[in-house]
């Protein structure tokens, strides 16, 4: 499955429970005098978004743009999970402040990797009347820059049976899929909307069938579907992948992940992953199974609960053989905003150019040496444009897409970018890698590019391997 996306940026409304997790973490080496308790020593604490803002952390690091709707108290958290949000990217204009409502914060005691204790201040009771006419003024006259909205519901008073309603309603009326996460045992709330995304504990609750075998989830799928007047019926499977519910039939997509570490957050990417898909227009199947490896990706990671677009593509390389390596052929606005991720994600990244005409055993002895200074390998390759200019006419043998595909099937080549100038200076300026690799001729020579990186390496050809005399040898035998 190649991503690629047609709206890349597409504009997605969340409202729901925002709640900001927070976390104390440090170690223990005593138990306290005054009671039988462990006596914790504070090293650090951090803060993110949790509830429905884990599923606008997804959504945004996508590479959607999200408004958020909800309510949250006239308070010192509540002032701090706005700025959250609005450091993280998202708008916040629809964002209501209530009189004595508090806004949920848990706060999680951690020592030795462990959690020791968890304590929450939170209101759970229903916004008022005048939250709810505010915000749903705020949608409605809004509602026509929204491509998908989503609902996330904690169960903590955002998101009442008026509200819920209202929201679908006005949605359905303007043509505009809604897909909800839900909480509770009656879904009646939910009615009208484009899909729901309960996992099998869930579904069971709302449906009262025990969901057992391939029987009982069909029951539960197409009841869901049936009672609350859903265009699809989705139910979550754990390590079992996703069930979706048509007209017709239930397909199951099968899990992605390989392994797993930490499953928190996952519900929240299959929600957010399900809608980034499904606003581009892919169908069900395509959107399942691009969830279900933004899944793979979240509970392989320890402490993360988003995936960013260049994760899940290298983790559906890994995860089929034969994957297409046209999708490791980048253009240089791609390859600036994957580079730009890759070192968020602290990975050195290597880059190296060259026209690689006829590829042979001495680039493939480069490239890996290449590798080995870094995480990930990025290789320019000259347009035949280029080529011409610095070979001559009769050159290149190879046209540039067949050069940039055989590049990008090997395993040590990560991304292949075609350039059109002679040097690769502005490739290397967007790419920003830190390590910078050249042929060992280079010696005592200037390196274009030397200046934006952290290092250069040369690398030694290997003794008689080169296109210029597989040329001539080819020429001699004709």
């Amino acid at each position: 499955m190649k991503i690629n996306f047609k709206h890349p940026h597409p504009q997605i409304l969340v409202v729901g429970d925002l709640m900001i997790d927070h976390y104390l973490w440090g170690s223990c080496s005593r138990i306290s005098p005054e009671a039988p308790v462990q006596v914790i020593d504070i090293q650090r604490e951090t803060t993110v978004l949790g509830g429905a803002g884990n599923v606008v952390n997804n959504l945004l690091t996508f590479g959607a743009k999200v408004e958020v709707g909800g309510v949250v108290g006239k308070d010192e958290a509540g002032q701090e999970l706005v700025q959250m949000l609005q450091n993280a990217g998202a708008g916040t204009s629809l964002l209501q402040v209530q009189e004595g409502r508090k806004t949920s914060k848990k706060s999680r005691i951690i020592a030795a990797n462990q959690q020791v204790v968890r304590y929450d201040k939170e209101s759970k009771d229903s916004i008022s009347k005048e939250s709810e006419q505010k915000l749903l003024s705020g949608i409605e006259k809004n509602i026509h820059q929204y491509q998908l909205i989503i609902l996330s519901d904690y169960n903590k008073g955002v998101l009442t049976p008026t509200l819920t309603q209202a929201i679908i309603k006005i949605a359905n009326l303007n043509n505009i899929k809604v897909l909800i996460d839900p909480k509770g045992s009656d879904y009646s709330k939910y009615t009208g909307a484009f899909l729901l995304t309960p996992n099998k504990k869930e579904a069971s609750t709302a449906t009262s069938i025990e969901i057992k075998d391939e029987h009982t989830l069909q029951e539960a799928g197409f009841l869901l579907k049936k009672n609350y007047q859903l265009t699809y019926s989705v139910i979550t499977l754990s390590e079992e992948g996703i069930a979706f519910f048509d007209e017709k039939e239930m397909h199951k997509i099968p899990t992605k992940a390989k392994a797993v570490y930490d499953v928190t957050g996952a519900g929240d990417t299959v929600l957010a992953s399900l809608g980034f898909a499904i606003a581009n227009d892919w169908d069900m199947i395509e959107a399942c199974n691009f969830a279900n490896y933004a899944a793979a990706v979240v509970i392989s990671k320890v402490g993360s609960a988003t995936a960013t677009l260049s994760e899940i593509e290298e983790y559906i390389a890994s995860y089929i053989p034969d994957f297409n390596s046209d999708t490791a052929i980048k253009t240089r606005e791609e390859i600036a905003e994957i580079s730009k991720d890759l070192r968020k994600r602290n990975k050195k990244i290597v880059f190296t150019n060259g026209c690689f005409d006829v590829l042979h055993l001495g680039h493939v002895k480069y490239l890996e040496k290449a590798k080995s200074f870094g995480d990930v390998l990025i290789v320019g390759v000259n347009a035949d444009a280029s080529v011409k200019r610095l070979k001559g006419e009769e050159r290149p043998i190879n046209p540039e897409y067949d050069r940039a595909y055989l590049l990008a099937s090997l395993n040590v080549v990560d991304y292949v970018v075609v350039f059109e100038e002679d040097t690769p200076y502005n490739l290397i300026e967007a790419i920003s890698p830190e390590i910078l690799v050249k042929g060992g001729d280079y010696e005592g020579k200037e390196v274009v590019g030397s200046n934006l990186v952290k290092e250069v390496k040369l690398v030694t050809f290997v003794e008689g391997k080169s296109t210029t005399n597989i040329i001539k040898k080819i020429k001699t035998k004709a």
